[in-house]
C-alpha cells in the first residue's frame, strides 16, 4: 500500500509539473505568434506607406493597428515627455515625446528619437520644439509598458520622465482634453530629432526568443515524463510481484 500510494504522489506532481511546463511552453507560443504578428502587420505598412491623415491616431478601434500617417499641425510650447530605460545598441538612454497638434484630429505624441543617459543618469539637455510643422511617420501602439506604473516625474529642467508611456495619463498631467491612444514614430529620414529608427519591438524579446523559450518549457515537460516513466518502470522491475 505504501508503494502504491508513493507512485501515485509521485506521478500527481509529475502530471502537475508537465500541465505548469507545457502552460508555459503555450503562453511562450502565443506570444512568439503575437509578435510575428506584428511585426508582419508593420513590415506591410512600411512596405506600402500609404499616407493616411494624422486624424486616423486617434481611432480607439484602431489603436493597436499600424499605419503610415502624415500631415500639417504644430508642436505646442509644452514640455517634453522622456521615456526611460530604452536601450540602442547595448546603451541605456531616453526616447524624447513631443505633443503634436494636427490641423485636424486629436493631439498626438511624437517619437523624436533616442539620447543616451550618461552613468550619473542626468537628463540630456532637450532642444527647443521643432519648427517643422509638418510631420510623417509610422502610426503605432505606445511602447509596451509591462507591469510598470505610468508615473510622471517632473524634472529640474521642465521635461516629464515616466517608465511607461500612457497618453492619457500624460494628457492629465500636461492639462490636455486627450491625446491620441497612438503614437508617431517620426520617419527616421526627416532632419529633426535624435537618433531613432522604426523598430516596432524595441527593448522586448523578439519572436525567436518566444519560441525558443517555448521549446525550453516544452522540453522540460517532456523530461518530466520521461523521468516518471523510467522510474515507474524501474519500480516494477525491483518489485515485481508487489501487490496493493
Amino acid at each position: 500500500m505504501t508503494r502504491t500510494r508513493t507512485l501515485l504522489f509521485g506521478w500527481a506532481m509529475a502530471l502537475a509539473g508537465i500541465a505548469l511546463f507545457a502552460a508555459l511552453g503555450s503562453w511562450q507560443l502565443g506570444r512568439q505568434q503575437q509578435k510575428q504578428a506584428l511585426l508582419d502587420a508593420a513590415a506591410r505598412t512600411l512596405q506600402q506607406r500609404d499616407a493616411r491623415p494624422l486624424a486616423v491616431a486617434a481611432d480607439p478601434a484602431a489603436a493597436r493597428d499600424y499605419d503610415w500617417a502624415a500631415g500639417q499641425g504644430r508642436y505646442p510650447d509644452l514640455p517634453p515627455v522622456l521615456l526611460d530605460n530604452q536601450q540602442r545598441g547595448g546603451r541605456p538612454g531616453v526616447r524624447v515625446y513631443r505633443v503634436f497638434v494636427p490641423d485636424a484630429g486629436d493631439p498626438l505624441l511624437v517619437d523624436l528619437g533616442w539620447l543616451p543617459l550618461p552613468p550619473d543618469r542626468d537628463m540630456p539637455p532637450i532642444a527647443p520644439s521643432p519648427a517643422d510643422t509638418h510631420v510623417r511617420g509610422l502610426l503605432a501602439p505606445p511602447p509596451s509598458a509591462g507591469i510598470a506604473a505610468a508615473a510622471l516625474q517632473p524634472q529640474s529642467d521642465g521635461t516629464l520622465l515616466a517608465i511607461a508611456l500612457d497618453p492619457a495619463a500624460i494628457a492629465d498631467a500636461l492639462g490636455l482634453p486627450a491625446l491620441a491612444p497612438r503614437v508617431l514614430r517620426l520617419d527616421p529620414d526627416l532632419p529633426v530629432g535624435y537618433a531613432r529608427d522604426l523598430d516596432v519591438l524595441p527593448n522586448t524579446l523578439p519572436p525567436e526568443r518566444h519560441l525558443g523559450y517555448a521549446v525550453q518549457w516544452y522540453g522540460l515537460a517532456l523530461a518530466v515524463l520521461v523521468t516518471a516513466l523510467v522510474l515507474t518502470f524501474r519500480r516494477r522491475r525491483r518489485h515485481p510481484n508487489s501487490t496493493p
